[in-house]
């Protein structure tokens, strides 16, 4: 994830950089994002976040995030993403019982009686949770006390615009600006 801060304040953009990645990894969401934008003008009081996610949040399969093959009357799944493995247990379990479900190792599993088929079908973790998270981690991250909060959605890229005062129509101007800047579209 490349951070970059831009801001009136030399000394806490480091110290600011440092809170927004420690805080995106803690809630396990910097493995979603490529790249963030953040700018802090304190003494207007301004503060835009924006980033560029890996890629549009949607909703994930057991086989978009694990390699699943069959061999009689067992399917096996091994895990490649592993902030999915959790998601994959928990519906493996409630799908087929613990029983039937076998951990050989922290990404290996055997599904006895599974079927391949199933699994394309299988949806692990939505792209609406993702996003909604994404958003809490972003507003975790801001000053306390920011309550007018504007956001921009654009596929991929989300942008919040946000100040402890009115949102003047040069702040939204700025969010817009940046938020095009990151990819995403001027008329969201």
């Amino acid at each position: 994830m490349d951070v970059e801060v831009i801001g009136e304040d030399k000394f806490g953009e480091p110290a600011y950089k440092k809170l927004f990645e420690d805080t995106m990894s803690d809630l396990n969401k910097a493995v979603l994002i490529d790249k963030a934008k953040l700018i802090l003008k304190p003494s207007m009081p301004l503060f835009i976040f924006s980033i560029v996610l890996k890629g549009d949040p949607g909703n994930k399969t057991v086989v978009d995030v694990a390699n699943v093959r069959e061999e009689g009357t067992t399917t096996y799944v091994t895990i490649t993403q592993e902030r999915y493995a959790p998601d994959i247990l928990r519906a493996l379990w409630t799908k087929y019982g613990r029983n039937r479900v076998i951990q050989q190792t922290r990404f290996d599993i055997e599904i006895n009686n599974g079927k391949l088929s199933e699994l394309t079908e299988m949806v692990i973790a939505s792209g609406e949770d993702d996003l909604r998270e994404i958003m809490g981690a972003i507003w975790r991250s801001m000053p306390e006390g920011i309550k007018n909060r504007r956001t921009l959605i654009d596929g991929g890229v989300i942008t919040v615009v946000a100040t402890e005062e009115l949102m003047e129509p040069a702040m939204m101007e700025e969010g817009y600006a940046i938020h095009v800047s990151m990819g995403g579209k001027a008329n969201v």
